[in-house]
């Protein structure tokens, strides 16, 4: 796997407010991860934030098509592999730690996504790898049978305790925007 940086924590609604000027979702907070984002949206923000820091753009995208050039410095989505690395944060366990010390889920949210940070780090740092809102990822779910459905990982405020778990993977459709998905930034690094 190449070398790259992620997020410690999803994209708050604070953050991405400051870069598009929206606050999708409908929980309100700075702290509170943005949901109710497409996965187009994940991409567009990424192109945005590149753009605000003076970075190249990871993603050209043209008409219906997006291009990853994998040589840029800018933002973007991790891919599914990176995820889970990170998220397992060198444990081989389905879980990084006790279920309700590390994660907002069905249990414990209220019913909602919680400000990120709330709960106890992976071993590397991470916030809310597992639980509290799904993150899109860069792959396609099965393109062969689900067609342009992107991966989506984590687990959210609504699941169970089953899904909050490091190999758990869901799909959803680029263009749809639901309540209990956002997404977390990487970058491209050079060896």
């Amino acid at each position: 796997m190449a070398a790259f940086e992620i997020a410690i924590h999803p994209v708050t609604q604070g953050e991405y407010a400051d870069v598009t000027g929206e606050r999708p979702g409908t929980t309100r907070g700075d702290r509170v991860p943005v949901e109710g984002v497409s996965w187009w949206d994940a991409v567009r923000y990424c192109n945005l934030l590149s753009a605000q820091a003076g970075l190249s753009d990871a993603y050209r995208i043209i008409g219906d098509d997006v291009k990853w050039d994998t040589s840029a410095d800018g933002y973007r989505l991790p891919t599914e592999a990176e995820w889970e690395y990170a998220c397992r944060a060198g444990t081989t366990t389905a879980r990084y730690g006790d279920l309700d010390a590390i994660a907002w889920y069905r249990h414990n949210s209220d019913g909602r996504p919680r400000d990120v940070g709330g709960k106890e780090p992976n071993h590397w740092g991470l916030h809310d790898t597992l639980g509290n809102v799904w993150e899109w990822c860069w792959d396609f779910y099965d393109p062969k049978v689900y067609g342009e459905y992107r991966v989506l990982r984590g687990g959210g405020w609504f699941d169970e305790h089953w899904s909050c778990r490091a190999s758990v993977r869901r799909r959803s459709h680029p263009t749809h925007r639901i309540d209990d998905i956002g997404f977390r930034l990487a970058r491209s690094r050079p060896c």
